[in-house]
């Protein structure tokens, strides 16, 4: 959902090691250090992980100590979810509630009636005929999405 596969690596690694440094975190990864620190402060920055600054004491510098925040995830990922239905719904609205004109060529976009009106319901791209395009595919699928969406969310709470 946030991450490939960088991701999953630090987040099994810091599920492993609590308290652990981006060192060590790159060490048991196999990152490289700058990718084990992006994916750690972009970790940081959604209140996935904490962070904490202490002093190497070997190495007299400051460093910081990773932790996982598990009772956060929940909480992430339901937001996550609810974004995605958002979206898809908004999607679905403008499905709703457009027509959609299209000359046939693969290579050309479909455009709405007021730009097909415009553009005397010739393509754009092309110059073809532009014909009344079907999008009922596009809304089953729409609202099917949104509707595994919203009965995962319902088999959490």
């Amino acid at each position: 959902m946030i991450g490939g596969d960088e991701y999953l690596k630090v987040a099994r690694s810091l599920l492993k090691a609590e308290d652990a440094t981006d060192e060590e975190i790159a060490s048991s990864t196999g990152l490289r250090i700058n990718m084990d620190r992006k994916v750690l402060y972009d970790l940081f920055g959604k209140s996935l992980i904490t962070g904490i600054r202490v002093k190497d004491e070997r190495k007299g510098w400051f460093v910081y100590r990773w932790r996982s925040r598990r009772e956060e995830v929940e909480n992430f990922i339901e937001n996550q979810k609810k974004k995605i239905a958002e979206r898809l719904q908004q999607r679905l609205d403008y499905e709703n509630s457009s027509e959609f004109y299209h000359c046939g060529n693969e290579d050309c976009q479909r455009v709405t009636f007021e730009d097909a009106l415009e553009g005397m319901f010739k393509c754009p791209s092309c110059g073809k005929v532009l014909n009344l395009k079907k999008n009922d595919k596009a809304k089953k699928a729409f609202t099917k999405k949104i509707d595994v969406i919203k009965k995962d969310m319902q088999q959490v709470f």
